[in-house]
């Protein structure tokens, strides 16, 4: 047994405890490095855009990246805007999100031009840091009731409110414009509107920020320039650039998750966030536009399959895209009153395929299509609404297909009957075997006994004239009927 162990060991076992050795080696020494030693390296600023309406798949968005930020690693969170508005859903995540962040985040409006209106404003009196690029604005944060659900168009000023316009000129606010009044006819929109403000005061007053102006602009659509906001502590901070925006805000003392804590922003590098792919689908399929095709497609898909069945894609194609449109509309502002007229228009084109009123179903059918299609999303939400382009395209196509409809029934109807009795009428044919007045002859590929007033001879040219059961009556072909 001795002798077995101190044999020389085979050389491919040398190589592979080496090789082992080599790897084990390198893995406690990547393992070993501390915390410390890591956070040595600069940190990040993370860069995320909001181009556009606040939605669904934006603000998933968001909130994934909040929730799985690494604080060792970044060292503040840009949300970087240009949004007319959006979904009062959209809105309330991100802003759930940007609260609960464990890291540091600043929301900029910007670049020079865009605008943080409606739920914008809302999302940046929530953040750490409020921040303007020069030739921005912000404000107009009334919200209007869509499908039940609050959101946040432009709108004018509560009547019915107490006037602050005077509280507002002394702080240096502009007062709203009393020719455009808020509609707070209702107890369900005075609640909406004063739920809006007190949202907003709360969010103003936890990073102390000017609150009486937050309200101004959900009661009274009140909208500041960046240089203005500035001057009525609306904002923090105008920076022309990322870079800039970085070195104004280095020091501050800002709020972050419930606690008080020093930016130290100079040194950071920015990186840009990734949009990942199913955020891309998600924020194609939410389009308004992409949302209404996908429903024709998926409708007229599913239409063509029934009509004809076992071609499959059709169906397969139709279905799809009446899923994908019906998940759009799930979480987009829609007006089921408009929806329920492109159904009703539609189905109206297709009761006059099948019931021909010579126009009246279809022309109540496109009519019915056209007001659906312009009343499907709802006014006044900037970003959420079909281009009267693409109604217009849509209720031409599908007159187009009503009109290519009634060309076909029409024709049809003056069409000689091809079929039956009548159909064998006219058919040409040669005479198989002939006796006296009476034989058989070969039409259309079949032989029928016959019958003439002549004579005929096998093989003659013939042409049907009648039919009696299954005898029918010819003559030869160029001869006159006697």
């Amino acid at each position: 047994m001795w002798r077995l162990i101190d044999a020389p060991l085979p050389s491919w076992f040398r190589w592979l405890t080496t090789g082992a050795g080599i790897l084990l080696l390198a893995a406690m020494t990547a393992t070993s490095r501390s915390p410390a030693q890591e956070t040595t390296n600069p940190l990040q600023a993370l860069v995320i855009t909001i181009d556009g309406p606040i939605g669904p798949a934006i603000a998933d968005h968001i909130a994934e990246q909040l929730v799985e930020i690494d604080p060792a690693a970044t060292g503040l969170v840009i949300l970087r805007m240009d949004t007319p508005g959006g979904l009062d859903t959209a809105m309330r995540k991100i802003i759930r999100a940007e609260l609960a962040s464990p890291v540091p985040v600043a929301a900029y409006v910007a670049p020079a031009g865009a605008r943080a209106a409606s739920a914008g404003t809302y999302i940046l009196y929530a953040a750490s840091v409020a921040a303007m690029a020069p030739g921005t604005n912000l404000g107009a944060a009334t919200p209007i009731t869509i499908g039940g659900m609050p959101e946040f168009p432009e709108g004018g000023r509560d009547e019915k409110e107490p006037d602050k316009s005077k509280q507002d000129e002394d702080k240096g606010a502009k007062p709203a414009d009393p020719a455009a009044p808020l509609d707070t006819s209702t107890p369900e929109k005075r609640k909406l509107v004063n739920d809006a403000a007190a949202y907003i005061r709360g969010l103003a007053q936890m990073h102390g920020r000017n609150a009486d102006w937050a309200e101004q602009a959900v009661r009274g659509a009140a909208s500041l320039p960046a240089d203005e906001a500035l001057k009525l502590n609306v904002i923090d901070v105008v920076a022309g650039t990322l870079p800039e925006l970085l070195r104004k805000i280095d020091g501050r003392d800002v709020l972050v998750n419930g606690e008080k804590k020093k930016l130290a922003t100079a040194g950071l590098e920015l990186v840009e966030s990734e949009i990942d792919w199913r955020t891309r689908l998600l924020m194609v399929i939410t389009d308004p536009t992409v949302a209404y095709l996908l429903m024709l497609v998926g409708i007229y898909g599913l239409i063509f399959e029934f009509a004809n069945p076992g071609t499959y894609a059709p169906g397969v194609i139709g279905g799809i895209s009446l899923l994908l449109a019906l998940f759009a509309f799930s979480v987009l502002p829609v007006d089921y009153v408009g929806i329920a007229l492109i159904l009703l228009g539609i189905a109206l084109m297709v009761a006059e395929a099948f019931a021909p009123s010579f126009g009246i179903l279809g022309l109540g059918g496109v009519t019915a299509f056209a007001i659906g299609s312009v009343i499907l999303f709802k006014a006044g939400m900037p970003g959420y609404g079909v281009p009267i382009a693409v109604v217009v395209a849509g209720t031409a196509v599908t007159g187009g297909l009503l009109v290519l409809v009634l060309a076909m029934l029409m024709r049809s109807r003056r069409r000689a009957v091809i079929t039956g009795k009548e159909g064998l009428i006219g058919s040409l044919g040669e005479v198989v075997e002939w006796s006296g007045r009476n034989g058989r002859v070969r039409v259309l590929g079949e032989v029928w006994l016959a019958h003439a007033s002549e004579v005929l001879q096998p093989g003659d040219p013939i042409e049907v004239r009648g039919r009696d059961g299954l005898l029918l009556t010819v003559q030869r072909t160029g001869t006159a009927s006697q």
